[in-house]
């Protein structure tokens, strides 16, 4: 298999941490390497709390979903910048879920997502979102753990 052919399709979980920035720079050197169709999505996450409160905060919601729109847009314009080309979504629900969801809809071949170092109890009190991942991309997972320098991209 050539270089050229390994990744056609990148997808690139983006949330404006500075994980998920690492994320998006090493997911877009990886889309110029191989030359290969890069989505980003964005995903506003719903919990049970936003779900109950949904009818009584409808205006924190909007702010939220606004919120959202602009790091889904810091995003776009920083691949943009970079020279790449990039289609993406903002979707609702659990993250892991709806990056796998979104993964096997556009034929992603490689997921790229940020991954912030967390203690032993926050890791368990948040679930198995990349044990979930890992169960349910189809394609390779790279999972980005530092920061990749603008002048590097």
């Amino acid at each position: 298999m050539g270089a050229k052919s390994m990744y056609r399709r990148i997808l690139l979980a983006y949330d404006g941490s500075r994980e998920g920035r690492a994320a998006l720079r090493e997911g877009a050197l990886v889309a110029r390497r191989f030359d290969a169709r890069l989505f980003l999505l964005c995903v506003i996450a719903e919990s049970a709390g936003m779900l109950i409160g949904e009818a009584a905060y409808a205006g924190a919601l909007a702010q939220s979903a606004l919120a959202y729109r602009q790091v889904f847009d810091e995003g776009m314009a920083r691949l943009k910048a970079a020279g790449l080309q990039v289609e993406g979504e903002i979707r609702e629900g659990g993250p892991a879920e709806t990056i796998a969801t979104y993964a096997r809809e556009i034929g992603a071949d490689l997921v790229v997502v940020g991954h912030r170092k967390r203690g032993a109890l926050d890791r368990w009190w948040s679930g198995g979102t990349g044990a979930y991942l890992l169960d349910h991309v189809q394609g390779s997972l790279l999972i980005a753990q530092h920061d990749v320098a603008d002048e590097e991209r």
